[in-house]
């Protein structure tokens, strides 16, 4: 990835275009499935629309606004997956075919800069794809590797079973009133994951206090998940443990 600074080398923007279209392009599939969803279950949602922010991404994301209630918990399970869905499809792709464009380097060429933690998809995809020792070399993520990276922890921390989280949605189809007691825990959990590994899950646990962990209740809560539903429940959380980074950051 190349150091370049807008505003003193204006003429050279261009060179974050496969970063920044491969970014927006997985938060836009993300946002953009949860408001077709939403319309096909006919509860109101806007278009998506994206937060900028001076980050080292640039953005704090994309979101849609929809207006309770949800009907039922199919329904529910339906819009709240949907994204995570998705977008980790879109993901996985720039992934893949970003470490293909990837440079790898014996690890003791590599002194300085930031050192980005891995997934367990991330970790298997990059040694398919690169066939390279972790130990031995280090990895400098072609700019579409790494919204891909980005993409994957956007699909993690989203499914996190905490509140009105997509994850938070899909617990509470799921397992109906005991999403309180699984989010209420999810707190605790995530401060001692920022003692450990990483402090931004700190503020994610402070984040998550002030959102709250409730969930408004269905319309119509005596309709029951099908089979085909809990299976993208579960499927979910398949992804959620996959794409799950316990540090993300850290500095060489």
């Amino acid at each position: 990835m190349r150091n370049i600074i807008p505003w003193e080398q204006p003429e050279k923007i261009y060179l974050g275009l496969p970063f920044s279209l491969t970014l927006l392009f997985i938060l836009l599939t993300h946002e953009m499935a949860h408001y077709l969803t939403s319309r096909k279950h006919n509860v109101p949602a806007t278009l998506p629309y994206f937060i900028p922010a001076p980050s080292i991404i640039g953005t704090f994301g994309a979101v849609i606004k929809m207006k309770p209630p949800i009907p039922d918990r199919r329904s529910l399970i339906d819009i709240g997956a949907s994204g995570p869905i998705g977008g980790f499809i879109v993901a996985v792709i720039a992934s893949i075919a970003g470490l293909h464009l990837s440079e790898v380097r014996p690890a003791e060429e590599v002194q300085d800069g930031i050192a980005f933690g891995s997934s367990l998809l991330f970790t298997f995809i990059s040694k398919i794809v690169l066939n390279a020792d972790p130990e031995k070399f280090d990895v400098i993520l072609h700019p579409v590797a790494f919204a891909g990276w980005i993409g994957l922890l956007v699909t993690s921390l989203n499914l996190l079973p905490i509140g009105q989280l997509d994850g938070g949605h899909i617990t509470y189809a799921l397992f109906g009133e005991k999403h309180a007691l699984i989010s209420k825990s999810m707190i605790p959990i995530l401060v001692v994951l920022g003692l450990v590994f990483w402090p931004g899950w700190l503020i994610w646990a402070v984040l998550m206090i002030i959102l709250g962990y409730k969930h408004p209740p269905v319309v119509y809560p005596e309709i029951q998940l099908d089979r085909k539903r809990r299976l993208i429940g579960w499927i979910s959380l398949v992804i959620f443990v996959l794409t799950f980074t316990p540090m993300p950051v850290q500095g060489l």
